[in-house]
């Protein structure tokens, strides 16, 4: 029971876990604070955590689902590739994730629902077909985790669209564009450096990544136009959220690491150099993040002062 409890468990990546986490809590409470200058009440404010949490886990578990021969080669100790999960556990496990975050999303305000379903369906088609189909597979991740920090950014300050907002003409203000903006580009460069790692299983199983088709060094080079271009979003974030120095500093800090760690993979072009790069850039994103969230929570502690 330990072992399958902890299969399940090693499917939603926890090594990822802080950034997962930390994504959907940061961009409740900074569109909660733009709108009304505090924070969010308490309740919604879990059920968003929870279902971003649910819907980027649900995504995980799916991919894998549709990447077992790959990971058999390159990640066998994967829960599904070990055959410690099955596909159709997993499967079933990915849709009762992804059910969850529906729920909530739909409670929530039904913008967040629809923008769900439409990074769910552009997920499921760069796992299920796009990831062995074309070296632009990359593209409908990034644009699909772009549309989480949106998604969570309506439950709290609602676009009109669906719910009439009285005297509200903004559907989405500024920093809730950079956000999705950020997320998406570093995406790419977030998974392409995971994609490199997996090049090897990729080759084999006829998956033609942009790896795969380019090579790991052109990779590596993207990649880090990738995260030059997401840092850069980082900061119009904060620039147009007026945020204070303790964001500032977090993310200007934080950039310029994952800026440097970006350059060594150009320097240093090889799969396990890539593998590497894409943990670095959950940390990255995740100081990134916290930063926000202390910077938000203390702007808020001194207007109540």
């Amino acid at each position: 029971m330990a072992s399958r409890i902890g299969a399940y468990i090693k499917l939603l990546r926890p090594e990822i876990s802080d950034m997962d986490i930390a994504l959907p809590a940061s961009s409740a409470l900074l569109a909660s604070y733009l709108l009304t200058k505090d924070l969010p009440p308490l309740f919604p404010f879990i059920l968003a955590v929870v279902g971003g949490y649910c819907a980027i886990t649900s995504t995980y578990v799916f991919n894998d689902c549709c990447d077992i021969d790959i990971d058999k080669i390159n990640l066998p100790d994967r829960p599904l590739a070990s055959g410690k999960v099955t596909k159709r556990q997993g499967l079933g496990y990915a849709l009762l994730l992804f059910v969850v975050a529906a729920m909530i999303a739909w409670y929530l305000n039904p913008e967040s629902f629809v923008v769900l379903i439409i990074a769910t369906i552009s997920l499921t088609m760069y796992s299920a077909i796009a990831k062995r189909a074309t070296f632009l597979s990359f593209i409908p991740v990034g644009f699909s985790y772009g549309l989480v920090p949106i998604g969570i950014w309506l439950a709290f300050d609602p676009a009109g669209v669906l719910r009439s907002v009285p005297g509200d003409d903004v559907i989405l203000p500024l920093p809730a564009i950079f956000f999705g903006a950020m997320i998406c580009v570093t995406d790419w460069g977030f998974t392409l450096s995971g994609v490199a790692r997996d090049v090897e299983g990729d080759r084999l199983r006829g998956a033609p990544t942009f790896p795969v088709t380019f090579g790991v060094p052109k990779t590596s080079r993207f990649v880090m136009i990738c995260w030059t271009a997401g840092v850069a979003f980082s900061l119009a974030i904060g620039y147009t959220a007026h945020l204070g120095p303790i964001y500032f500093t977090g993310a200007t800090l934080a950039g310029i690491w994952m800026l440097s760690q970006a350059a060594n993979f150009v320097r240093n072009p090889v799969p396990e150099r890539g593998g590497r790069l894409f943990l670095q850039a959950s940390r990255y994103r995740a100081v990134m993040f916290v930063s926000m969230i202390a910077d938000v929570v203390l702007g808020v502690v001194g207007l109540m002062t």
